[in-house]
């Protein structure tokens, strides 16, 4: 794709997701878009066909930023235990500053978490395979002591996927994605587990 066509496209969808964050999804049409970014309606319609379409490019937008954050994790020379802290604490901040950052959108994507999850499907395959890399590093380096590995990362992602709903209600309830408080209780738990040690 020619870097015009792809710069004119970014900017359509990151005016969309400033409007939707500001006053919603729902009171933003396409005319707003189109002129808040400059654009004529024609050249709005030639990359998206609807608002729909849009919406769906805007989560696409917030998700490549959570994987390229976590994949950055996954680069980095460290040993695998802590590669796993650090994408554990990337990933709930990475989502945390998202969701923060997008204003009203929030309310849309509570009311519509089908959409969101029917969306972010290849951003969870790809966030499985970050995960059982640094799993498959730990076994490794003789760090992690996990017979299988991809049921591992299936029940980690599942735990992560399932602390995101209460740590983003956190989050708009007055505490900050950068509060590290919540990260370090999970990352706690999980190198620590609930049972006293010896």
């Amino acid at each position: 794709m020619p870097e015009v066509v792809v710069k004119t496209r970014d900017r359509l969808i990151e005016v969309a997701r400033l409007l939707f964050a500001r006053i919603g999804v729902d009171n933003t049409t396409m005319n707003d878009i189109a002129v808040a970014s400059d654009k004529g309606r024609r050249t709005l319609y030639t990359y998206f066909k609807s608002k729909t379409d849009i919406y769906n490019a805007v989560i696409q937008s917030e998700l490549k930023i959570l994987y390229d954050s976590l994949e950055a994790v996954a680069k980095k020379d460290l040993p695998a235990d802590e590669k796993m802290v650090e994408y554990i604490r990337i990933r709930m901040e990475s989502t945390g500053k998202v969701v923060y950052r997008n204003g009203t959108l929030r309310a849309k994507f509570f009311r519509d978490l089908h959409r969101v999850e029917s969306a972010r499907k290849a951003y969870d395959k790809r966030d499985f395979n970050v995960l059982l890399s640094i799993l498959q590093e730990g076994i490794e380096q003789n760090i992690f002591n996990i017979s299988d590995p991809v049921r591992a990362a299936i029940i980690l992602q599942s735990l992560m996927k399932g602390m995101e709903i209460p740590y983003i209600r956190g989050i708009i309830n007055g505490f900050s994605p950068s509060d590290s408080s919540q990260v370090n209780s999970v990352i706690d738990l999980l190198f620590n587990g609930i049972k006293k040690h010896k």
